[in-house]
């Protein structure tokens, strides 16, 4: 099907009270983000359980020299510690080259076409992953097809609307929704086979996932809005210069930069050092009526998307009670409370060590009210965030820009796996406590310039 550059929807094509093709972004993302969280819930276990072990290592081209490099900066590795960089080093790369898909977005091949190259270079670096010999090569192949793909799809979402539209920062929510729908169901699925069948099983399904993604962004076309680039053609914006209002918004996103990045740099061990907390000190026996036996480690990644579920309708119910009363935190507030929500999420995990000192392991449940309080806090940053970008950022340089905001979680992934390589060597409510006291410092910074930051984005 033909990838149109100035096809736009017609008005009255809605669906649920939002244009068509939110549904159609909307199953998209969620079979892409299924992709992507099903390899991500296997990574760290298959790294640390196979691929990096002595016996598995030679057999992975190019993991030797990346090994020196990494050891010529902090010294000889263990298996774990090598594992939480290349974790940080793949998760930051990820969110680096968004930058640079949405510069090709905006300058070469406009949005739609940009999001097909990244879809299929997405699946093709799943489907190698089956094969530990390409381990490093498809790792590569996803980070460039992650970054063609995520910043151009999310400008989407904003394109449908005017500027002003009430119903934008709803459907970045409604969007945040089906990102999570695909994170629930992954680790249920790819990380079962992966974990409990066989590894490349679990990495087949995420190539899937990522094939069913592409297939509906292409059956999906006629409901698209048109690139930005071909409207600020069409419209002159492309030759004017920007404005003194548009460098404002501009200048301050990157202020947030900063702040942001340690908060994903703290939120993001729910993927690196989470997973090995559960597999090494928590008691994953249950004994319900419905189901007795262990939990498999790969199950606990579903715990946040499934809470997103749960929260997102209590948390716009609260804002909009706030709306109504004048009382509503303004985007910088809220995304200052998200920080000290991964905080509070790792102040659990110290009473979770507590716990486990006098016992042999933790209890389960300690890691179920981490997810509860960690995500709590990101809805009050991640979709915010998002939306906030479409809105300020000047159309013609929109992708671009979302390309920028991802950068905060390509130096926060980047912080992370260095953070995360102490694990193996700090004391575990030490750790818990390090990673609290980053994500604290992150909000306090945000509340610090919450005035200068609030004028200059209209917020």
């Amino acid at each position: 099907m033909a990838i149109s550059e100035t096809h736009r929807p017609a008005d009255q094509d809605q669906l649920f009270g939002h244009p068509r093709g939110l549904t159609f972004l909307f199953t998209t993302e969620m079979w892409e983000r299924f992709s992507y969280y099903g390899m991500r819930a296997l990574l760290v276990l298959y790294m640390t359980k196979f691929v990096l072990l002595p016996e598995n290592a030679d057999n992975v081209l190019g993991l030797a020299a990346l090994r020196r490099f990494y050891e010529s900066i902090f010294g000889p590795l263990g298996v774990q510690p090598f594992s939480s960089h290349i974790y940080g080093l793949y998760t930051a790369l990820v969110y680096l080259t968004p930058l640079f898909g949405g510069m090709l977005a905006d300058r070469v091949l406009g949005q739609r076409r940009t999001v097909v190259l990244g879809a299929s270079l997405m699946a093709i670096g799943h489907f190698m992953m089956a094969f530990e010999s390409l381990f490093l090569i498809a790792l590569l192949v996803l980070i460039f097809g992650n970054g063609a793909f995520k910043p151009n799809i999310t400008v989407q979402i904003g394109s449908l609307y005017e500027r002003g539209d009430p119903r934008r920062d709803r459907a970045y929510s409604i969007f945040y929704v089906g990102i999570n729908l695909g994170a629930l169901l992954a680790p249920l699925v790819c990380g079962t086979l992966g974990e409990l069948v066989a590894w490349h099983y679990g990495f087949t399904a995420a190539g899937v996932g990522m094939v069913i993604a592409l297939l509906v962004y292409l059956y999906a076309a006629p409901s698209l809005p048109a690139d930005e680039r071909a409207r600020a053609e069409t419209s002159g914006a492309e030759r004017r210069p920007l404005g003194r209002g548009d460098w404002r918004a501009i200048v301050a996103l990157i202020v947030l930069l900063i702040p942001v990045s340690l908060f994903w740099a703290t939120y993001e061990q729910q993927g690196n050092t989470i997973p090995l907390w559960a597999d090494d000190y928590t008691d994953r026996h249950i004994n319900l009526l419905i189901w007795r036996g262990e939990i498999p480690v790969t199950w606990f990644q579903s715990f946040n998307p499934l809470f997103i579920f749960l929260f997102t309708p209590l948390i716009l119910m609260l804002w909009a009670r706030q709306a109504a009363r004048g009382t509503e935190p303004s985007t910088v507030t809220k995304m200052a409370i998200g920080c000290f929500g991964v905080t509070f999420a790792n102040l659990i995990m110290v009473g979770a060590v507590w716990q486990a000192g006098g016992a042999p392991q933790a209890s389960w449940l300690w890691l179920i009210a981490y997810f509860v309080v960690i995500t709590l806090g990101e809805l009050f940053l991640s979709p915010i965030g998002l939306s906030l970008v479409s809105k300020v950022s000047p159309g013609r340089v929109v992708s671009t820009m979302m390309g920028v905001w991802f950068l905060t979680s390509f130096f926060g992934n980047l912080i992370g796996g260095w953070l995360g390589s102490f694990w193996s060597v700090m004391d575990k409510s030490a750790f818990f406590l390090m990673i609290a006291g980053v994500s604290a410092v992150a909000g306090l910074v945000i509340l610090m310039f919450n005035r200068p930051l609030r004028a200059a984005l209209g917020q």
